[in-house]
């Protein structure tokens, strides 16, 4: 039996990929709901991110924008799903959000 090589992706090529997501913004728009905003209390904020968006280039975006640093970034990703709408198929347009966690005192104010 032949052993498998696991082959490695260069720090060129990692960087490379990370190039190409951090030009795009991530951050599409705060998600303003009732949810949110009671989260946004206990300094849990949420956001509309793009499909690509990762939780390294979320962090850096939100220190650069909102000049504070996140304590811990979770991400919901919500497929698309089947709908029927007068007798045809459909689908509602799946999204994915971000939900940032801050520490006590630091505040993002969308105003």
């Amino acid at each position: 039996m032949k052993k498998k090589e696991i082959t490695k992706i260069n720090n060129s090529d990692e960087n490379k990929l990370d190039k190409k997501v951090e030009n795009k913004v991530s951050i599409i728009s705060p998600r303003l709901t009732e949810k949110a905003s009671r989260m946004s209390n206990k300094n849990i904020y949420t956001f509309n991110v793009i499909n690509t968006a990762t939780k390294i280039n979320l962090a850096k975006e939100i220190v650069t924008t909102y000049k504070v640093k996140p304590i811990k970034i979770t991400i919901i990703n919500n497929p698309r799903t089947a709908v029927l709408v007068r007798g045809k198929h459909g689908f509602k347009s799946g999204f994915k959000k971000a939900s940032v966690f801050l520490k006590k005192g630091d505040k993002i104010n969308f105003a």
